[in-house]
């Protein structure tokens, strides 16, 4: 059964990144690769699938990604007026510096998926190229991950974590708070550096729209929501399926093990590896070490975290695309929390 399980892992991990039609239906590949996998593990049962839809995380995202679309739809000449009046009077730069900042910082207060689906209305008009435009959303999406885990409203993760540990509403800030806002600010920071300021001499008539991205429908708007919700419940079938080799590997590890270990989510969803990871008898390093690896290894790929699944979905980035900046950028955060935890401490 383990190696059936990691040879599915090795099939989600490769075959959106070099096969196109899976690149371009990665929804419904992920739902078929999380039935096999619970298939394979034995956890396909109903007392396991009551529990994936009575989930009440996953209508909330559905809910608010279908809401905030139309409500964006209704508001598009008024959020494209007001990004050209502040293009206007700040530089591009800085634009993008603070929209990552304070989309991270407030990320924990409004959550991650007001946050994600705030940052693909406004990403959407900067002028920007395609390239640049999903660099600048991989490091924003690192930023809002980093920042929603400090209070358990913030995403599934931290209310997990709160929840299992028996703390009070402000445990994490207490014990990540300084490492997860450093790397709020370095998100923003490194956004910046994908940007170019002379984005005049590429845009036109720019006292006009700068950029007018696809109209969206009603039609694409339920197509999107419908994907996420495919999207989500393919995420958690993925967390069931794939529980045996975190039960019988990935929670024995030592704390240097542990946070190598934990890329694993970049496909897996962080809030069941937190769950079957975290336990009250841990102390507080190791919490740390837990926390820190699956947050920022979550940028690497779409997979990782709901940031990434529904900026991925709104603006058509795929596996591929993203995995370009995601795995460099969440490679070089890896390494700096590494240092941090283990040899600065």
């Amino acid at each position: 059964m383990l190696i059936a399980l990691f040879i599915i892992f090795v099939i989600i991990a490769l075959l959106p990144l070099f096969v196109k039609p899976v690149e371009e239906h990665i929804e419904l590949f992920l739902l078929v690769m999380g039935l096999t996998a619970t298939i394979v593990a034995g956890a396909l049962n109903t007392q396991n699938l009551m529990e994936i839809f009575k989930d009440k995380f996953l209508y909330i995202i559905t809910f608010a990604v279908f809401f905030v679309s139309i409500l964006f739809r209704l508001l598009e000449n008024k959020v494209q007026t007001f990004v050209n009046f502040i293009l206007k009077h700040l530089s591009l730069k800085l634009v993008v510096f603070f929209l990552i900042l304070v989309l991270g910082l407030l990320s924990s207060v409004i959550t991650a998926i007001i946050a994600s689906l705030l940052l693909t209305e406004v990403v959407s008009i900067l002028p920007l190229d395609r390239k640049n435009k999903i660099r600048v959303c991989v490091a924003a999406c690192l930023s809002i991950g980093l920042g929603a885990c400090l209070t358990p409203i913030g995403e599934p993760l931290s209310t997990i974590v709160t929840s299992k540990l028996h703390e009070d509403f402000f445990y994490i800030f207490r014990i990540i708070g300084v490492e997860m806002i450093v790397g709020v600010v370095l998100s923003a920071i490194i956004g910046t550096f994908f940007v170019d300021n002379n984005w005049h001499k590429k845009f036109k008539d720019n006292n006009e729209l700068i950029f007018i991205p696809e109209k969206e429908d009603g039609r694409k708007i339920i197509l999107r929501t419908v994907k996420i919700f495919m999207f989500v419940v393919a995420l958690m079938l993925l967390g069931y399926g794939f529980r045996p080799i975190i039960d019988t590997y990935v929670i024995h590890f030592n704390n240097n093990l542990l946070f190598a270990g934990n890329m694993v989510s970049a496909i897996l969803d962080n809030a069941t590896l937190a769950a079957a990871e975290i336990s009250p008898v841990m102390s507080v390093l190791q919490i740390k070490v837990v926390l820190i690896s699956l947050l920022v290894s979550g940028v690497m790929l779409v997979t990782g975290n709901i940031p990434n699944i529904v900026t991925a979905s709104k603006l058509k980035i795929s596996m591929k695309e993203w995995a370009k900046s995601g795995l460099p950028i969440g490679a070089v955060f890896l390494t700096g929390y590494y240092i941090i935890l283990f040899v600065v401490k």
